[in-house]
């Protein structure tokens, strides 16, 4: 099937991540995607493998299907095929260029099937995705008056949509496996942590405590506001607190970012994409939310680690790490944490992956 993918960037390490990897899925099956982002430069680090072709587009073959990235206001013209399946990602609304265009191809061939029209929603593990994946949204007016629209929840349960799941990918995370349980067991403190975060106001006191419990903690520091915060936060160390390694981490590739997770003790991250391969990852890790103005942070933070089964030490962690608390930051407990990341990974290979549910969805709206 022909698939129009909507992707607005406001981080363009989740959103745009998220989309890419959503398409690419979707090419790995045989499906053909236009990608339509209204910021595509974020793709030449995190997808290399894309060809730039001018004019903001970019192409992705594989031996199955393609990708095809748009920019955002780039009107469709008569050479250009009606899709069988559109995605608005995260709420983003259609383009009006693109609904024109749309009504008059309906127009043109008014027996051709309708689109099935999506919205995929940001992932969360509250209680309402699973009251509210699949249901419909009435178009109430516009171009499209009459039309219906379907809520798409990616989720944690088997009630929701699953996650981002590519083929092969329990094969590979078999193969970049770097620590044994054993090993776990035998460590009280990880001795290589990634961080990719934003500015966690406890982010000085955890360097300390690396510093304090591992005679050489190493950082892995992904780009961006998080190097920015550990830049700030050597400075503010106290002379008798040890300076830590560290290694500042260039922008990575989607594959390569995966594999930095893969040989980490524990990993620092945040938003949604980064959420989502930790957990492929199977390795201890600590999740720094997107912070909102009105708390609702909170909620949706509490309700993650209920479903991941916390332990004590992990949570305390996390709700200190996202300001959420004034507690000290606990000790890690690696093995614990390493545990829970690993029975919180089995659970989510026992269900069907997102682009699974997605194909099945669309199979039964057709």
């Amino acid at each position: 099937m022909l698939w129009d993918i909507f992707c607005r960037v406001i981080d363009n390490h989740g959103d745009l991540g998220v989309c890419w990897r959503l398409s690419a899925d979707l090419a790995a099956r045989g499906h053909s995607i236009r990608l339509w982002v209204d910021d595509a430069s974020a793709l030449v680090w995190m997808a290399p493998q894309a060809t730039p072709i001018g004019e903001g587009r970019a192409q992705f073959n594989t031996s199955t299907g393609q990708i095809l990235t748009r920019p955002w206001h780039e009107a469709l013209g008569s050479q250009d095929l009606p899709s069988d399946v559109w995605i608005e990602a995260f709420g983003c609304d259609l383009p009006h260029h693109f609904l024109d265009w749309a009504q008059l191809a309906q127009a043109d061939a008014p027996l051709a099937p309708e689109p099935v029209w999506l919205n995929l929603e940001y992932l969360s593990a509250e209680s309402y995705v699973d009251r509210s994946h699949k249901l419909p949204s009435p178009v109430m007016s516009g171009p499209m008056k009459g039309r219906i629209k379907w809520f798409f929840y990616p989720g944690f349960t088997k009630k929701t949509g699953g996650l981002i799941r590519e083929l092969g990918l329990p094969e590979k995370t078999a193969s970049n496996e770097t620590l044994g349980s054993d090993q776990v067991t035998a460590k009280a403190f990880p001795q290589k942590s990634s961080l990719f975060c934003y500015e966690p106001e406890a982010l000085l006191e955890a360097m300390q405590l690396a510093s304090l419990n591992t005679d050489r903690h190493e950082w892995q520091v992904a780009h961006g506001r998080g190097a920015l915060a550990f830049q700030q936060a050597l400075q503010l160390l106290p002379d008798c607190v040890d300076q830590p390694h560290h290694q500042f981490v260039p922008p990575l590739s989607q594959t390569n970012f995966d594999q930095l997770l893969a040989s980490c003790d524990l990993n620092f991250v945040r938003g949604e994409d980064s959420l989502v391969r930790a957990l492929w990852a199977g390795k201890a890790f600590v999740w720094h939310i997107y912070p909102q103005d009105d708390g609702a942070h909170g909620p949706k933070l509490n309700a993650f680690l209920d479903w991941l089964n916390a332990p004590d030490s992990l949570r305390r962690f996390h709700l200190r790490w996202n300001g959420l608390s004034l507690e000290p930051l606990p000790e890690i407990d690696l093995p614990a944490w390493h545990a829970c990341a690993r029975a919180a990974r089995a659970r989510l290979m026992q269900q069907t992956d997102l682009v699974s549910q997605l194909l099945q969805f669309v199979a039964e709206k057709r």
